[in-house]
């Protein structure tokens, strides 16, 4: 089958900013004097913003909407981003390779608008011809609506995409919208799954090396 477009996620796979929400998490739960923990954090990676709202309200018993929630953690993250994007080891290598190769590339991420813009800004301005955030769905990962949005933007069959992720959410996601899912782990483990395939890194790797990876 044809690589028609590769599907990214942001946070993990693309830029490694998962500390910096982790650190917004526990500034917050300073603030009110609330219980947090790394496990709790961890939980988050990869989660639709007002899911991980609506837990964080409810663990740390804050009076905050998930919505306030979800805009004092952008803040955080917004701020730091800002000041250094932690890219991921090959990705903007991989990210220049298939553009080189004019193989189409979105971004999925379930990250707010106001948080990737600064990300993107490091970036040429056609590497992505789709990028879906979350707050453009109704449904955020692991439900297939992203990147079913992504590819049907890109006007190609989600099998003949490869999204690129970092966790079990996110791989859920894809593989529910019929995606192949390069899973590069990062701050937390990925189960196996029948359409998965899993690298250590994605330093080294090129377009040549993608469509091998489909079924």
């Amino acid at each position: 089958m044809k690589l028609a477009a590769a599907l990214w996620d942001m946070d993990g796979t693309l830029v490694d900013t998962e500390p910096y929400w982790i650190d917004t998490e526990f500034a917050l739960a300073e603030q009110y004097d609330a219980a947090w923990s790394r496990e709790d954090a961890l939980s988050l990676v990869g989660n639709d913003l007002l899911e991980s709202g609506r837990y964080i309200k409810q663990r740390m018993r804050l009076e905050l909407s998930p919505d306030e929630i979800v805009e004092a953690l952008l803040d955080g993250v917004v701020a730091r981003v800002e000041e250094s994007v932690p890219w991921r080891p090959g990705a903007r290598e991989l990210l220049a390779d298939l553009h080189d190769h004019r193989i189409r590339c979105g971004l999925v991420t379930m990250s707010y608008q106001r948080f990737v813009a600064p990300i993107l800004a490091e970036l040429p301005p056609e590497t992505f011809s789709v990028v879906v955030t979350g707050d453009q769905v109704e449904q955020g990962k692991p439900h297939p609506e992203p990147y079913l949005t992504a590819a049907a933007a890109l006007g190609v069959r989600p099998q003949e995409c490869l999204a690129i992720e970092d966790s079990n959410t996110g791989a859920k996601s894809a593989e529910a919208a019929g995606c192949t899912v390069l899973v590069v782990e990062n701050h937390v483990p990925v189960l196996a799954g029948p359409r998965r395939i899993f690298r250590p890194t994605l330093a080294g790797l090129t377009k040549a090396d993608l469509p091998a990876l489909l079924p």
